[in-house]
């Protein structure tokens, strides 16, 4: 790759992080021009794992007053998102090139869907919260629908987050900045899990994952500005168009 690829990739990165920081979905972007410069199917998911790790780090830290006293249910639903993550990466590293490039339109629907329900499920979680005295009793119990939730973020991973917030919210109940925290922790999990996984797997490529995970987290701090400027419900319309465009193109070739 040369210099216009690599401009293209710290672009997408920088929208895929101010995506993020706004209303989700940023993967959506960033692996499709992964794959349009040239990566492999495989090593362009596997890539973007990688240069995804910082900004979960980030997430989580920035709502770590928020998990201190929750370490009882963190003890339970952690591991299970690691176990998931490092079982959704091995899978994803028996997949052929051939096979993943045969599954990206569906992978990409999917994600869309969620975006698409993001709302409607934190207003079903919202209304089906559980008691507060109920939570430790049900935490053991998110571990079951978490697993195979954890197996796909390490597999793929566009719109985990939501999926881990549909789990726990239904399963523990809470307000949802405790459930927005620990859904951060439990999808850094999953990403770290998958990404460790992966570098030792000889498919990232490092320059490129290098590049995106700073364009990601300046294009974080962007969002950050821009909150309150721009509404979410625009951008993950924007977002959701994009995706389907791109779904559509792959179904196509």
């Amino acid at each position: 790759m040369g210099g216009l690829e690599f401009t293209l990739i710290g672009l997408a990165a920088v929208a895929g992080g101010i995506v993020n920081a706004l209303a989700g979905g940023g993967t959506l972007i960033t692996f499709p021009m992964l794959i349009a410069v040239g990566l492999p199917p495989v090593a362009a998911n596997v890539t973007n794992t990688v240069a995804l790790c910082p900004g979960y780090l980030g997430a989580t830290f920035a709502q770590i007053k928020d998990l201190r006293d929750q370490k009882n249910t963190l003890l339970w639903l952690l591991p299970a998102g690691l176990i998931g993550g490092v079982v959704g990466s091995i899978l994803l590293l028996h997949t052929s090139d051939k096979t993943f490039q045969k599954l990206i339109p569906y992978l990409i629907l999917f994600a869309v869907v969620l975006l698409i329900c993001q709302d409607r499920l934190r207003a079903w979680i919202l209304g089906a919260r559980m008691s507060q005295e109920r939570k430790h009793l049900n935490a053991a119990w998110a571990i079951i629908p978490l697993i195979p939730t954890a197996i796909y973020g390490g597999y793929f991973g566009a719109g985990v987050s939501i999926m881990v917030l549909s789990v726990i919210g239904l399963a523990l109940g809470g307000s949802i900045t405790r459930l927005n925290a620990l859904k951060q922790a439990i999808s850094f999990s999953i990403n770290i899990a998958a990404a460790s996984f992966f570098i030792f797997s000889g498919q990232v490529y490092w320059l490129t994952a290098f590049i995106m995970a700073f364009g990601a987290l300046g294009g974080g701090a962007i969002g950050g500005h821009l909150a309150g400027k721009i509404h979410p419900i625009i951008m993950r319309r924007v977002v959701i168009m994009i995706g389907l465009i791109v779904a559509i193109v792959y179904f196509v070739r």
